[in-house]
């Protein structure tokens, strides 16, 4: 962040909620991936996949709630 600036906020705000989004993504890809893989190296790959999108989300969401608790969290996010 830049500063106290509220655009700078909403800005990195937005990014942690894009995040969020990717990570509901990179499940979806998982557990299709995982379904339709033809082998159990590819079933590999899915479940990196996976686990790496629940860290993700995991720390996006911790950093959301920080941001919150320090009066750096603007509701107006779309």
């Amino acid at each position: 962040m830049k500063g106290n600036d509220g655009k700078d906020q909403a800005h990195a705000n937005e990014n942690l909620l894009r995040t969020i989004r990717m990570t509901k993504e990179m499940l979806a890809l998982a557990d299709e991936g995982d379904r339709d893989r033809l082998d159990d190296s590819c079933g590999i790959l899915y479940g990196i996949l996976r686990d790496a999108a629940y860290r993700l989300r995991k720390q996006a969401e911790e950093e959301c709630e920080k941001h919150k608790q320090g009066g750096k969290w603007t509701e107006n996010i779309n």
